[in-house]
């Protein structure tokens, strides 16, 4: 059998024998807990915390990780850092002691190790705000050193970085550690929750509840795609984990509510991409007695909104590009869209043609692919990578849109739109279907294009279809990818960016 230990670096082997010596001086490594009156960023911004002389001072007590170390004899000046950020601290033997400073402080503190502060807050003669230390408490050793970047100064007299925590792949797997490292990382999740608060507040405010619904499912639907599955044992049943909570929020509207949504953990079996990842988040709402272009305008109202709570301004940069989420926004039908790109106009056109003319543009055609999904592969093709500025994209083929109401005035459309920002779609939106023999129809096509060899086509629900025969009043639908959203509001290239931890191959 082989000895952990062997395998252990230097610096963590010298750090469990320092983490020894703590506990022969009679120190808990690791104590239960520590009053913490003060934050870094509340004393760096607090004038009047700051005193002239130590008789004056108001105290403060913090706690975080040690992040640089300056010793400096009998008195030394360190960094830590807490959830809001770095403060400097003032540490010297005669006022915390010989023993804590000189052996404790000065032998067994490593970079990384968390300590508690007691003391006041004065300003250093270069105007830095510190806090001078009364009291100093070991609070957590770090066994493993974490990876500080190293700054040099070259001589064009400019600073170097050399070390930094900056692999994609290894701050993805190591997200905590990403975290500590490379603070500006925490205010991409940070504007993310107000991104989701914002959000909410404003449903709330409008007077829709939230709710939750299953998320293992005997069936699965609501959604294009092809589900994770697995098995209950005590039923012996196989079941799936949602792509979607549609069905299940529109059971609710049968049941009587005006307006509900849920932000929902959702799961699709599909590739991993820079705007893919098989674990996602999304908002769903249900409103009724509402269409689609109802539901247009609350989306402009809710995102133009989130975008002043987080930026203060409908204006986001995201990349190269600046995007303005100011209403109202553009509203464009899809087949005029495919029209201006390509030349082409599908409206009407048989089966065949549309397969022809995608061969013409050189769109990929596998077996068993409908209309619906050929024209989804020129609109994603030629028409969305263009849309940077949000643009609604509505009335889409109803062979695209089996959950969807037809069009009250174009034959063989439905009232769908979909939100694209940043060449991406980032909401999806319907006038919902409530009719229960369409439904069953809409169904019943689904498993024909599945038995052709469409694994992502929809299964029948004969209790949502049950649900929608006792009635269904009209409704507007919408679900918004919170991630894809997330990305675009903090200007992150990758899904991954705004994950705290995606996906990721077993090492």
């Amino acid at each position: 059998m082989s000895n952990p230990e062997s395998s252990l670096s230097e610096q963590q082997q010298i750090r469990l024998e320092k983490l020894e010596e703590l506990r022969e001086q009679g120190i808990n490594p690791f104590p239960t807990k520590f009053d913490v009156s003060h934050y870094s960023k509340q004393i760096l911004s607090d004038d009047n915390l700051i005193s002239e002389t130590q008789e004056s001072g108001s105290r403060v007590s913090i706690a975080g990780r040690v992040m640089t170390r300056r010793i400096m004899g009998k008195a030394s000046f360190f960094t830590i850092q807490d959830s809001e950020g770095i403060i400097q601290v003032y540490i010297r033997r005669d006022d915390v002691g010989v023993e804590e400073y000189n052996t404790i402080f000065k032998k067994l503190v490593d970079i990384g190790d968390f300590v508690g502060i007691k003391g006041f807050v004065f300003k250093t003669r270069t105007g830095e705000i510190t806090v001078h230390a009364e009291e100093f408490t070991f609070l957590g050793k770090t066994v493993r050193p974490l990876p500080t970047p190293k700054e040099v100064e070259n001589e064009a007299g400019e600073i170097v970085k050399y070390d930094a925590f900056s692999d994609k792949e290894l701050r993805y797997r190591q997200r905590y550690v990403d975290l500590v490292v490379n603070p500006d990382v925490r205010d991409t999740f940070i504007k993310r929750t107000k991104m989701v608060q914002t959000m909410r507040n404003f449903m709330n405010e409008c007077g829709y509840l939230e709710v939750e619904t299953p998320i293992l499912q005997p069936i699965y639907g609501g959604a294009a795609a092809r589900p994770f599955t697995t098995h209950h044992n005590a039923l012996d049943m196989p079941l799936y984990l949602r792509i979607a909570n549609e069905l299940y929020l529109k059971r609710l509207i049968v049941g009587g509510f005006d307006g509900v949504y849920e932000f929902s953990k959702d799961f699709r079996n599909e590739g991993l991409s820079r705007f893919h990842n098989p674990e996602f988040t999304q908002v769903e709402l249900y409103v009724a007695y509402k269409d689609y272009n109802w539901m247009m305008d609350f989306m402009e109202k809710m995102i133009e909104q989130v975008a002043i709570s987080l930026h203060g301004s409908t204006r986001v940069n995201v990349g190269v590009h600046e995007i303005d989420f100011k209403r109202p926004w553009p509203k464009i039908p899809m087949y005029d869209a495919i029209e201006k790109e390509t030349g082409h106009n599908l409206y009407g056109k048989t089966d065949e043609e549309i397969e022809s003319i995608a061969r013409s543009l050189d769109i990929h055609i596998e077996e068993g692919m409908g209309k619906g999904k050929i024209i989804d592969e020129i609109f994603g093709e030629f028409v969305e990578p263009k849309l940077i500025q949000p643009t609604f994209i509505t009335d889409y083929p109803i062979e695209m849109s089996p959950l969807a109401k037809k069009h009250g005035t174009k034959e063989g459309l439905v009232e769908r739109f979909e939100a694209i920002c940043n060449g991406k779609e980032i909401a999806n939106a319907f006038s919902e279907l409530n009719d229960p023999v369409d439904q069953r129809k809409r169904f019943e096509d689904q498993a024909r294009l599945r038995s052709d060899g469409d694994d992502e086509a929809m299964t029948i629900d004969e209790d949502f279809l049950r649900a929608i025969e006792y009635g269904m009043p009209p409704t507007a639908g919408i679900g918004i990818g919170i991630d894809r959203l997330a990305m675009i509001m903090t200007n992150s290239e990758s899904i991954r960016d705004v994950l705290f931890f995606p996906l990721m191959r077993p090492e």
